[in-house]
């Protein structure tokens, strides 16, 4: 660590401060006609502006080194330029008309590079988009991305599935850092609004060598909102309603950017009734949702950083059977209460040719759960309910007396209800990485990451016990530039502890790699293959479980000898795209070692059914198939069709995987249009078919399929000079009863949502 310290300090020591800076002219390539709006974006250094009447830009204040330059605007290929501080000054770039989709840069790969230059295929979609689908929350806007889905509970709670992996399986970025808000059991919501996101990057396959352990099955990575470029101020209000819940989301913004600072914050709330189907509103699927999110970013030639901020409020209730048929939104017992605050921190230093990423988390997740009867009946003795109130905080005293005397009324909401379930999980995580200088092909990043997480019980039953957990892995990673492909491989080491109050002490290590090719077959063909290792620690609560949890409604009980699951994926993906269509075909195969599952044994204790962690070998299949048309000269047309597929099986027997989705089939016809009044205009008309499931585990049962028809319409008008964006949509038009095959209330008869209208406005100013 001194030596690592040193060298820092060194290279700080060595940097040569500079003040430089680009300016271009940007046309259309065919026209020469100058072209303004063009969004032009620096992505390694985060740093943007858009071209003015004459299609002219400038951007100040650059590092020395290689640097990366992405011009993009609606209607015209995306260009990246690479270029290099001092040498290069003066840029004039000509774009292409296209009717294909502008890209974007991901960024949840290290080197921060377009899709179409990217080896590893990633998927990224705009939130804005997700929503214009009708989207009601987060977890169920990405279900809109081919080979992503969602366990829910009601409409409140979601977990993302990639390719037939969730929970601990599939890791979630927000800022930049690992959220970790009890994600373990299917029951817990993500804790993150769609509010202040500004797209989602979903990596399908094993990301350990990127972001280790609980990386087998994917990541899903949410980019927050960019701060606004330089010397600008941008203000936003929005609202949705919903006509199934009656529910509606508001939302309000603020964020400029002057000189070497930049700031913004956005507030939200979201309150639903219960959903309704055809026969009957699903009791206490009702939920209320408080957001703020807040951030500060500062930026000189050599160093930039920038502090972010999001605490995120839920009232959630568990359905459990049908009952009340009301409209009111406050849920009933039983109910989730949950405070989720994230701190993030990302840093930046810049060298001559080299720089230093540090980003640095902190997560507060509180997460409490209120049943029945631990409801105070106020009309009672007063004496009783003291007495009762005594010996409860006597408990709490004896089992964490080395925490805070007010914290023992901490598990208390403001009914006075008493939280049968109450934990604080607290994560501080570090991610530092030195992207050394370039060396012909070669563009390198080697670095370290970890975690410190402590589990805490507060309330009166415990599902998994007082835990602390350490992570720390070691990486290095290339991408070589080669005439006619690209490789990226790279290596990585992990070694987790978890130490648990009751005497369970146990040390996980691992070791990864991951070796990618890209390459153009033909100018218009492009095939990419990708092979990975990957691992997952087991989680407190297949280690530990040792009782009834509500959620679920069984009795689980925990395996202290439980391995790693350790996995091989082959992905191979092919993509063919000109002026007028575009077609993908992806697939892989997944082999895992030691899968952790739940199965019955038969018993029942305290009327719940006991379930046992297992472990075997297994395996899951499949992939992805898709085609866009946009014929000429109809380029405001588009035809677009996505067919997905998994199938995930125990290798001991025929027996299936459970929560594995059924294979859908999704089709849409869009429109375009552009006029002086309304502009960015589309339509769209999309009909989304699941297939019957019948290759299920031995504790589920199959699943009917089903269609379901949607519609929406939506763009731009000029207001006062200011931009009102509306969009109005439909989901479920027919309203067909249905259930999701991964839907929890499954097993109880429960349908999913009934027909919804949705209707948004955000006014920008």
């Amino acid at each position: 660590m001194k030596l690592f310290l040193k060298t820092l300090l060194f290279l700080a020591v060595a940097h040569v401060y500079s003040q430089n800076g680009i300016t271009g002219v940007i046309k259309d390539a065919e026209s020469q006609q100058p072209l303004a709006f063009v969004n032009v974006y620096i992505s390694d250094i985060e740093k943007g502006t858009s071209t003015n009447e004459n299609g002219t830009f400038s951007i100040e204040n650059l590092p020395l080194g290689n640097h990366n330059m992405v011009v993009s605007i609606i209607g015209y290929e995306t260009k990246s330029i690479k270029f290099s501080i001092p040498s290069s000054k003066s840029f004039n770039i000509n774009l292409t008309p296209s009717a294909i989709e502008m890209e974007s840069i991901i960024i949840s790969t290290p080197f921060h590079k377009l899709q179409s230059e990217n080896v590893m295929k990633v998927e990224q979609k705009l939130v804005d988009d997700l929503q214009a689908s009708g989207a009601t929350t987060l977890a169920e806007g990405i279900t809109n991305i081919a080979g992503v889905e969602s366990v829910t509970t009601g409409l409140g709670i979601g977990k993302p599935v990639i390719r037939g992996l969730s929970s601990n399986r599939v890791l979630v970025y927000t800022q930049g850092i690992r959220l970790e808000n009890q994600q373990y059991g299917d029951e817990h919501g993500l804790g993150i609004s769609t509010s202040g996101i500004e797209s989602v990057e979903v990596i399908k396959g094993p990301a350990s060598l990127l972001y280790g352990s609980d990386a087998l099955g994917g990541v899903l990575y949410l980019n927050p909102e960019r701060f606004a470029d330089n010397n600008t101020t941008k203000a936003d209000v929005g609202a949705n309603y919903f006509s199934n819940t009656e529910g509606f989301s508001t939302n309000a913004g603020y964020k400029a950017s002057e000189g070497n600072f930049k700031f913004l914050f956005r507030g939200s709330f979201t309150e639903h009734a219960d959903y309704n189907t055809d026969d009957y509103r699903v009791t206490n699927t009702r939920f209320k949702e408080q957001d703020f999110k807040a951030g500060i970013g500062y930026q000189v030639s050599h160093f930039k950083t920038e502090l972010r901020y999001n605490l995120n409020h839920s009232k959630l209730g568990i359905p459990e059977e049908i009952g009340e048929q009301s409209l009111l939104k406050t849920p009933l017992l039983p109910y989730q209460d949950i405070n989720n605050h994230v701190f993030s921190s990302k840093s930046t230093v810049f060298f001559n040719n080299s720089k230093l990423d540090i980003n640095l988390g902190y997560i507060y997740n509180d997460r409490k759960e209120f049943e029945d009867h631990h409801h105070h009946d106020h009309e009672h003795d007063e004496d009783e309910h003291a007495e009762h109130e005594e010996d409860e905080h006597d408990e709490e005293h004896e089992e964490h007396e080395e925490h805070e005397e007010h914290e023992e009324h901490d598990e208390h909401d403001e009914d006075g209800l008493d939280a049968a379930l109450h934990m604080k999980l607290i994560t501080a995580n570090y991610d530092v990485k030195y992207h050394l200088p370039e060396w012909g092909k070669f563009e390198t990043i080697v670095g370290v990451q970890g975690m410190h997480q402590t589990n805490s019980n507060y309330g009166e039953e415990q599902l998994i016990p007082d835990a602390t957990t350490n992570d720390i892995g070691i990486l290095a990673t290339s991408h070589i530039h080669f005439e006619n492909a690209d490789v990226q491989l790279g290596a990585r080491f992990d070694n987790r502890s978890v130490d648990v109050v009751n005497g369970i002490n146990r040390n996980f290590n691992s070791f990864n790699g991951a070796l990618g090719l890209k390459t153009d077959i033909f100018n218009s063909l492009t095939a990419r293959i990708n092979l990975a290792t990957g691992f997952r620690a087991p989680n407190l609560s297949e280690l530990t479980s040792g009782g009834s949890h509500e959620g679920t409604n069984r009795y689980e009980i925990g395996n202290s000898d439980l391995k790693s699951e350790q996995n091989f994926q082959t992905d191979l993906a092919l993509e063919y795209k000109n002026e007028h269509i575009e077609i993908f075909v992806n697939g892989f195969y997944n082999l895992i070692n030691n899968y952790i599952f739940l199965t019955p044994n038969g018993e029942l204790i305290d009327d719940d059914p006991v379930f046992l962690y297992l472990q075997d070998d297994a395996k899951l299949y499949g992939g992805e198939f898709g085609f866009h048309l946009h014929p000429h000269p109809l380029d405001w047309l588009h035809f677009e069709s996505s067919f997905e597929t998994v199938t995930g099986k125990q290798d001991t027997g025929d027996n299936y995987l459970p929560l594995i989705p059924a294979n859908q089939l999704t089709n849409l016809i869009r429109v375009e249009f552009n006029n002086n009044w309304f502009e960015k205009g589309y339509a769209f008309v999309k009909l989304k078919t699941a297939f019957n499931q019948n290759n299920v585990s031995t504790f589920e049962t199959p699943t009917d399929g089903y269609s379901l028809l949607s519609v929406g319409i939506g763009g731009n008008f000029s207001v006062f000079n200011k931009e009102l964006n509306i969009k109005i949509s439909g989901n479920n038009l027919t309203n067909k009863a249905y259930i999701h095959h991964l839907s929890r209330l499954k097993p109880d008869g429960i349908f999913n949502m009934g027909r919804n209208i949705n209707v948004g406005v955000t006014y920008r100013m």
